[in-house]
């Protein structure tokens, strides 16, 4: 197969032989993609045409929207398509793309989810410094050093895993996933194989205890806050984060670091793939006044627009 990688495909898991079955499959996907479409973009429109939203803290949170919009994009559409044309295929290509793709957003949020916990570090434990620390250039660095490193990330990942032959094109998985495209390998856990675990599991380790470290920091300080409502606003500001962090790493570890196949494989798929593009929008920022109020005026102008060029046309 290897030698012959450009005319060959994988055969992806199929949900159900069942034609009915199938269409659930389909609606339930459509459902959740459509609602993390709308959740996130909502989230978009809202800090982008809201000024007084164009802080360090939602520039993190934007850029968070855009990269869980382009992960889920890649998995969902293609999925949905299969179960539409009753089908199973991906090309040797297509799979090379959703690997890289996927672990370059992904990998994205993993890191920008570490920003924003070193964000509310600084806010809540050196608030005097954090308009010097957090400035405009500093967040821009911030962002650019996310992306380029989540890109060598994924052509890291991608040409690991590709770089070895394929014993076997049916992959245990609705998509290429990494874990699932390494048990295909024809000499077992290769040097290839054991540098993308030690690469995945290297990052989110690092990750996880910095983050780990900033919220300890974070909650020793709010324990200081006298004021009650000082200390609500600061554990409201916090807790989603490490909540979508927990999720997001534990669930990610289950899944690249077992030995085995399991019946949760594809729970835990679900969790660190879909579940956190589908959470984000609601525990980060629909329980956020300020995006709130954002979101009642960026849709009272759009209505106030459409009803003015309405009634203008007659």
């Amino acid at each position: 197969m290897h030698n012959q990688s450009t005319n060959y495909y994988f055969l992806l898991m199929e949900f159900s032989e069942v034609q009915e079955q199938q269409l659930l499959y389909f609606f339930v996907f459509l459902v959740i993609y459509f609602a993390i479409l709308t959740g996130n973009f909502l989230i978009i429109f809202a800090i982008i045409f809201n000024h007084q939203l164009h802080t360090p803290m939602y520039f993190f949170l934007l850029n968070l929207a855009i990269q869980d919009l382009l992960a889920i994009s890649v998995i969902l559409p293609k999925s949905m398509a299969n179960i539409l044309m009753n089908t199973r295929h991906i090309s040797y290509f297509g799979c090379i793309c959703q690997v890289f793709f996927l672990v370059f957003f992904l990998g994205s949020d993993l890191w920008l989810l570490t920003v924003m916990a070193y964000d509310r570090y600084i806010a809540i434990c050196n608030p005097l410094q954090y308009e010097k620390i957090m400035n405009k250039q500093a967040c821009i660095y911030m962002i650019f050093a996310v992306w380029i490193s989540s890109l060598f990330n994924g052509l890291l990942n991608a040409s690991f895993v590709f770089g070895t032959p394929f014993c076997s094109n049916i992959i245990n998985q609705f998509f290429c996933e990494i874990p699932k495209l390494l048990k295909l390998s024809c000499t077992g856990l290769n040097k290839n194989e054991i540098k993308v675990l030690m690469v995945m599991s290297a990052l989110g380790s690092v990750c996880f205890l910095f983050i780990l470290y900033t919220y300890v920091c974070i909650f020793t300080a709010v324990l200081k806050i006298h004021s009650l409502e000082g200390r609500k606003k600061a554990v409201s500001t916090c807790l989603p984060h490490v909540i979508v962090v927990s999720i997001f790493l534990f669930s990610g570890f289950f899944a690249y670091l077992k030995t085995s196949s399991t019946s949760l494989d594809f729970i835990s798929t679900l969790l660190y793939c879909i579940i956190p593009p589908f959470l984000n929008p609601i525990i980060y920022s629909m329980r956020n006044r300020d995006i709130k109020i954002a979101l009642a005026k960026v849709l009272n102008i759009r209505k106030i627009t459409f009803t003015t060029k309405y009634f203008n046309s007659l």
